[in-house]
């Protein structure tokens, strides 16, 4: 990309943006911001890179699925800058109207097993190329930039644990488990009895190899059901990266179980993915239902604390980890990109590019702060249940 330095450039996008120009080198169009070489888009014909130059996001995704161009170099910058550009009012009220079609349809037809299933049981070793070794699916929590995904996952299951204070002997659920890197976390080094569930099958094969090898068959079990079959009493309860499969309508009834599963002083913490008030439907979302998460619905944070302190909840701790999880997906996507090869033996390359551009629009809406992640600490609100008077118990 070196030599679109000798070429002259065209101005992009709005004139008031400035920072971002536009070569053509052999063929390809090459962005630069701040007068360095960025992203590269190389297409066959010209028509071709109107889809990524000109198109809506969802109708430029999906060309870019499809093979009808690739983007060279950084794929988050592409789809920032893309997200940049001008768009069409008319199309994206169309595109948010349809958006939102489909996410009824998707509660209306299928159940929350179908949908889960779409998305989560691709391949357990498709997953395996990209996540940690503990094939933790959520974000990581880095406390230096530098970390490596394998030290920011562990540090998010051991600040998970440590907020929920979890003893040895409480008895922890964990709803929505995935492959059950916390399940295990919590079992060995917190002692704690623990139960996790998941709609996956083949998450739930993963976790019983684990357990057949890791010698902890008699702290951990898990289980093929929806959240609200679990039954029981639990000290401490989880839920990471599944709330966002909830939706709005069973808001309160999600909130209304747990609580009836938690004991008297038990804490439960909800780690999930919040809209802003300022962002609504349109392309993106749309792409998400049809592509990625059929069934997913992003609320906004008052929503969640408002139908938490209806349950009986009360809120002991509100934490933003939004940074964290462009970090989070950014090494995702490059560890994807790294294991392009093996990925299309175990995938077809539509799904392979599917999940590259959604991790990388992941990055770029998380660094541009089009979305947050949130981990919410609750607890059954009552006035004869002590609490710390600091966070220094959080921290290490």
């Amino acid at each position: 990309m070196q030599d679109v330095l000798q070429t002259a450039s065209a101005t992009i996008g709005p004139p008031e943006s400035g920072s971002w120009s536009m070569e053509y080198v052999n063929g390809k169009a090459v962005f630069r911001e701040a007068g360095k070489p960025v992203f590269a888009v190389n297409a066959p014909t010209e028509k071709q890179l109107s889809a990524f130059l000109h198109k809506d996001a969802y109708s430029a995704g999906t060309a870019f699925i499809r093979g009808e161009f690739d983007v060279e170099g950084d794929i988050v910058c592409a789809i920032r800058w893309r997200a940049s550009q001008p768009r069409s009012r008319t199309r994206e009220w169309l595109l948010a109207s349809a958006a939102k079609v489909a996410r009824t349809c998707f509660s209306l037809k299928s159940n929350a097993s179908n949908n889960i299933q779409f998305h989560y049981d691709r391949s357990n070793q498709f997953y395996e190329t990209f996540l940690d070794s503990r094939m933790v699916y959520s974000c990581g929590y880095f406390k230096q930039p530098a970390d490596s995904l394998e030290e920011a996952q562990t540090a998010k299951l051991d600040y998970i644990c440590r907020k929920l204070r979890v003893q040895r002997g409480d008895r922890f659920l964990d709803i929505g488990c995935g492959w059950g890197g916390l399940l295990l976390h919590a079992a060995e080094h917190y002692g704690a009895s623990c139960t996790g569930c998941t709609l996956s099958p083949s998450q739930i094969e993963f976790i019983q190899e684990k357990l057949e090898n890791c010698g902890l068959g008699n702290q951990v079990q898990v289980f093929e059901r929806d959240f609200q079959q679990v039954r029981g009493r639990f000290d401490k309860i989880a839920s990471v990266g599944m709330f966002e499969h909830v939706g709005r309508r069973r808001l309160r009834s999600y909130f209304d179980h747990i609580a009836g599963l938690l004991t008297e002083g038990g804490l439960f913490l909800n780690h999930a993915i919040a809209r802003p008030q300022t962002v609504k439907d349109g392309a993106e979302t749309l792409f998400l239902q049809r592509k990625v998460f059929p069934g997913g619905d992003l609320l906004h944070v008052s929503d969640v604390t408002r139908s938490a302190e209806e349950a009986g909840f009360e809120l002991l701790d509100l934490e933003n980890l939004r940074p964290h999880y462009a970090l989070t997906c950014r090494a995702w996507v490059g560890r994807l990109q790294t294991a392009a090869e093996d990925c299309m033996r175990i995938v077809t390359r539509d799904v392979y590019r599917t999940w590259l551009l959604y991790l990388a629009a992941c990055a770029a809406s998380f660094e541009e702060g089009g979305t947050d992640i949130y981990q919410a600490l609750f607890a059954k609100r009552s006035p004869h249940q002590p609490r710390p008077l600091t966070r220094d118990y959080m921290y290490w």
